[in-house]
Formats: C-alpha cells, sequence, structure tokens
C-alpha cells in the first residue's frame, strides 16, 4: 500500500516504507494523540503571540519565537514591504556595478545563504560572464570556519580578478557583507578582517554591508556600532529568530538579493506550506505529520539517527543546513522541567547515488537505528539523454537512450526498495520541480517539523545551551594566546 501526502502545489511526503504494518502504525500514531493534540495547540499558540512554554534567552530571560511570522510579508511584520523592497534595491544596485561579493557568516548565518545560491546558482555560477548572470555579480563564501589557506586563496583569487580588471583600465568593486548577530563572531569576525585589509592593502574598492542586531543607542551591537561609525549599510538580524530559522528573514535574502534569487517566490512557498500546516489532524499536516513519525521511529523503534538524502548535488547544502536545524533544535540534556533526557536524533548527510556507494553499506547492514529521509525532484529543468556512444560494448549499451533522470529515479527507488524489504525505515519528500517556491515549501516544513517534535519530546526546540560549554573555555583561552 501507498501512502502519500500530497499539497495543491504538486509537493508529496511519501511516507509509505516508515508507516503502517511492520513500522509506526496506526496504534502507534492513536497513542500519541493526546500530546499531538498539545503540541498543534502550542504552535497555534506561538503563531499567535510567539509564546513558547518555558523558552528563554542564553541570557535567562523571556524571548519570543517569531520564525513562523517571516513568509508573511506585511507591514509590522518583521518581513514587510518596505523591507522586502529594500533588499531587491540592494541586489540591483550591485548589477553591473559591483564585481564580487563576499558573504561572510557562520551556521545559520552561511548554511541557509549557501541552499539559495546551490539552488539558484549553482557550482558555476562565478565562471560565467556577467552578462550571463544577468549584471549580478559573482560570489563567494567566507567566515564559516577558521582556516587560514582557504582565506588566503580566496584573497589571492581576488586580488587575481583585480590584476586583469585593471589592466584592462577598468576599477575592480568587492562587497563585504558580514552577518553576526552579536558582531563578535570569532570565526566570521577574524575571517572579515584579514580578508578586508588584504583587499584594502592591494588598492581594491571595497564596499562592506553589515548584517546584525538592528538595537540603537545604548543596546547596539559591537558590528552595529561599527557599521554606524563607518557608514555602512546594516540589515537586520531581527530578535526573536533564531540562526537556524534565518534563511527566511534579512539573513538568508541578503545572498538571494545578491544573485537574483526570486524572494517573493521563496517566501510564497514557505507560506503556503505554512497554511497546510493549521489544521491539528496530523495526516493532513505534513509538519506534525513528519515530526510524529520520526519522534516515534526514534522512542519506540530506536530509529534515531536520520539520515537526509538528496538525490541532487545541489540540494547537499539543504542537508547541511537540516543537519543544524536538527541537531541544535533537539539535540538537547534536559527537558522542560529540568529531568535529564539526553533527547536527541542525530543528523547525517548523504547525496543520491554518491553515497550508495559510499554509505549505504551501512544504510542497508548496519544497525537498524536510522531513518532514510529522501528528496526527489519530479521533473528537471534540463534532462539529458545517455547517447548511446559504445554500441558494442553491452554493459554501456544498456544504460543509453535512458535520461539522466530516469536513472537518478531508479537508483533512489531501487535503494528504497532494499532498504524497506528489510524493515529500515524511509520516507520521501518530492518536490515537482527545483524552484525558489518549492525550496521555500521544503525548508519551512523541516523548520516547522523541529518545532512539533520539540513539544513531542517536552524539549526547547529554540535554545542551544550546549554551545556555551565550548564558549566558556574558548574565550579565556583566547586572551591568553594575546598575553
Amino acid at each position: 500500500m501507498t501512502y502519500r501526502l500530497t499539497l495543491p502545489s504538486g509537493f508529496i511526503y511519501d511516507y509509505t516504507n516508515l508507516f503502517g504494518e511492520g513500522k509506526v502504525t496506526a496504534e502507534d500514531l492513536a497513542s500519541l494523540s493526546d500530546r499531538l493534540d498539545q503540541a498543534h495547540a502550542a504552535i497555534t499558540q506561538m503563531r499567535a503571540t510567539g509564546e513558547v512554554r518555558g523558552h528563554l534567552s542564553k541570557d535567562g530571560t523571556p524571548e519570543l519565537v517569531l520564525f513562523t511570522q517571516l513568509p508573511y510579508v506585511e507591514d509590522g511584520n518583521l518581513n514587510n514591504p518596505a523591507s522586502i523592497q529594500r533588499l531587491k534595491d540592494f541586489g540591483q544596485s550591485l548589477r553591473y556595478s559591483t564585481d564580487a561579493v563576499v558573504s561572510f557568516g557562520i551556521g545559520g548565518s552561511y548554511l541557509g545563504n549557501k541552499v539559495l545560491f546551490d539552488v539558484h546558482a549553482g557550482e558555476f555560477w562565478n565562471s560565467k560572464s556577467t552578462a550571463e548572470r544577468n549584471g549580478y555579480p559573482e560570489l563567494y563564501f567566507s567566515g564559516n570556519n577558521i582556516d587560514p589557506q582557504r582565506t588566503t586563496d580566496l584573497i589571492d583569487c581576488l586580488k587575481r580578478k583585480a590584476i586583469q580588471k585593471v589592466a584592462s583600465g577598468e576599477t575592480y568593486k568587492v562587497t563585504l557583507i558580514v552577518i553576526s548577530k552579536s558582531g563578535s563572531t570569532l570565526d566570521t569576525m577574524s575571517s572579515f578582517m584579514v580578508v578586508c585589509d588584504a583587499l584594502q592593502l592591494a588598492n581594491i574598492t571595497v564596499q562592506v554591508v553589515t548584517v546584525t542586531d538592528p538595537a540603537e543607542g545604548a543596546n547596539r551591537t559591537l558590528l552595529k556600532k561599527l557599521a554606524d561609525d563607518q557608514g555602512w549599510p546594516s540589515f537586520s538580524v531581527p530578535d526573536g529568530v533564531g540562526g537556524r530559522f534565518s534563511v527566511f528573514c534579512d539573513v538568508g535574502l541578503v545572498t538571494a538579493a545578491c544573485i537574483g534569487f526570486d524572494i517573493d517566490a521563496f517566501l510564497a512557498g514557505a507560506r503556503d506550506m505554512d497554511q497546510a500546516c493549521l489544521t491539528g489532524e496530523p495526516r493532513s499536516n505534513p509538519a506534525l505529520f513528519n515530526a510524529a513519525l520520526k519522534y516515534l521511529a526514534a522512542e519506540k523503534y530506536n530509529r534515531d539517527i536520520e539520515i537526509f538524502m538528496p538525490y541532487g548535488d545541489y540540494l547537499k547544502s539543504v542537508a547541511e543546513w537540516y543537519v543544524q536545524l536538527l541537531a541544535e533544535s533537539l539535540g538537547k540534556r534536559a527537558d522542560r522541567e529540568g529531568n535529564t533526557v539526553y533527547y536527541g536524533r542525530t543528523p547525517v548527510v548523504a547525496v543520491g547515488t554518491t553515497d550508495m556507494h559510499a554509505q549505504t553499506q551501512q544504510h542497508q547492514d548496519g544497525k537498524k537505528n536510522k531513518v532514510v529521509q529522501f528528496v526527489q525532484l519530479a521533473d528537471w529543468s534540463t534532462n539529458p539523454l545517455v547517447p548511446n556512444v559504445f554500441p558494442a560494448v553491452a554493459k554501456l549499451a544498456e544504460i543509453a537512450d535512458l535520461t539522466m533522470s530516469q536513472a537518478l529515479d531508479a537508483a533512489l527507488d531501487s535503494n528504497a526498495e532494499a532498504l524497506a524489504a528489510d524493515n529500515r525505515f524511509n520516507a520521501a519528500f518530492i518536490l515537482p520541480r527545483l524552484s525558489a517556491y518549492h525550496l521555500g515549501e521544503l525548508l519551512y516544513l523541516l523548520a516547522l517539523s523541529v518545532a512539533y517534535e520539540g513539544e513531542l519530546a517536552n524539549v526547547d526546540a529554540f535554545d542551544q545551551p550546549g554551545v556555551e560549554a565550548y564558549k566558556k573555555i574558548l574565550g579565556p583561552r583566547l586572551k591568553a594566546l594575546k598575553a
């Protein structure tokens, strides 16, 4: 029997191999009915007021959770017509005037941006001509690791491009976008300062744009004060939106603006997914149902590792974004009452046929402690036919005259069937095509799912106290190094 939840947009959640006899059962779901009702009520309350039971900021003060507001572009909201227009105007200002943009950020300030870049621009964006990019600049990422070699290589790359352009009598211009809520993020700010200084010493024209906490006065962040003092334009990292949810606000959309990504369609996809998840009936609410199945698979059947496996190279960054989302949201030592629970499902990145040749041995024959979550595209914008180049070679002739997507889908289906035959749980999100709209649907579904799962597990899905442990050690250690 096939089980699918299909939305009007054509987005499909296929949970055939995750639900039913020998998997998560209808009886399992029924046993969770009261908690599902409570979880839905809690998320409904969060949507209406931003309030989440027991949630505190890292400073220990009550904090609203507002990411569900972001798809709705309305006056008075975090995303409003003026803020979206400002992003679009910024993107337009770069066209045919800026040669390269370097985006500095880590965590949610990098991962979401990389998703939007990969889906819209792809690996070879910077190799295209300005005309082929429709006037938009090349785009590079930095600050997502403290890496001396890659940072030096990036500087050398930009210097070479500047020399080539200056030799033809033109000016080479670079825009540096620094994304940090506090302005003191070690990875981001150290990389930014190294690159900015090197480019200026090389007499390259540099513009700096910041994305930081918009607070004014005595509450200004280090980066906001620096931006004000230097006259740098600033976009906002809004309160109430954690980094792992920030792809839907200025933090992610500033990169979208730099490459001509369709911001309106992206937010429309997220908005329509939110509307699809308003019902309290689990099997009609994809985010609630996904959370329930994954929660039950982990808690009752010990499937507490999630292999997130898109079948598409440009969707690998979605899996990497999801790793942060799941790990930070649900990896919690204590529940809301302070009881030690060590809750959390471990996320793992895998990609299509690449990892069928690398990880599938473990998925198929290793411990039965995993759910494999596939992401599939129903239609591809381009789909070459495999030509019969070597008709005399029987093995190669066998795969000729198939489209690449036919071969890819056959591989996915075979993987799913083999896993299911050995009672290894798996499911699939099927996007009609790779577009800004359907990407918005997928990312929002995943974000809302972890909110629901936090309620089912009775943990705060919006804090991240575990990261403070290493920070308390790192700060004094850096000071000691300087001394």
